[in-house]
């Protein structure tokens, strides 16, 4: 299975649209999205082309293949809107032998790890930057932000198919 990866849309009809141009052009069989997908939250400037109906239009034609979890800024008046389920706190994929612990990273994260075993993968957003760090037992992975990346990183994913690969919006493979 080939997944794509993405995080923190926060309501940009922009990068929202150029995220799906790159699930298209990867042809990726799932997009999962790590939460904040319609609002732009209090501590974040407005997104370029900020229009969140723009981007349930966009997502909801999508929704037999994504895959999505709750981020702090998703809200049950979001599900309402959107036609796929936004408001798990995580899941857990088993991918070809690999478990992958998925969350937006505000609750599970880094400094507050849910229970991995050895070999696991901690997968979140939350921090708009992109990750790949070794923490001992497990492997912490962040695809950084498709509309608001900190840190001087790339508007991006990542692309799961048998190995992780962080790319920004145009297809460029980024190195980590």
């Amino acid at each position: 299975m080939k997944l794509m990866i993405a995080s923190d849309i926060h309501g940009s009809a922009y990068y929202c649209k150029k995220m799906i141009e790159a699930y298209q052009r990867e042809q990726a069989d799932r997009l999962l999205l790590l939460g904040d997908i319609l609002y732009h939250g209090p501590r974040n400037d407005l997104p370029e082309g900020y229009d969140p109906k723009a981007v349930i239009a966009m997502l909801n034609p999508l929704k037999q293949e994504l895959l999505c979890v709750r981020g702090n800024c998703d809200t049950e008046v979001d599900q309402m809107v959107l036609e796929f389920p936004i408001l798990a706190d995580y899941c857990l994929l088993e991918i070809n032998g690999q478990t992958i612990f998925a969350t937006h990273g505000h609750h599970f994260n880094p400094q507050n790890p849910p229970m991995l075993k050895e070999g696991d993968i901690l997968l979140n957003g939350h921090t708009h930057i992109p990750a790949n760090q070794n923490m001992g037992a497990y492997t912490y992975m962040n695809p950084g932000s498709v509309s608001i990346p900190k840190k001087g990183s790339a508007h991006g994913y990542m692309i799961f198919d048998g190995n992780f690969v962080w790319k920004d919006l145009d297809g460029t493979t980024l190195d980590l």
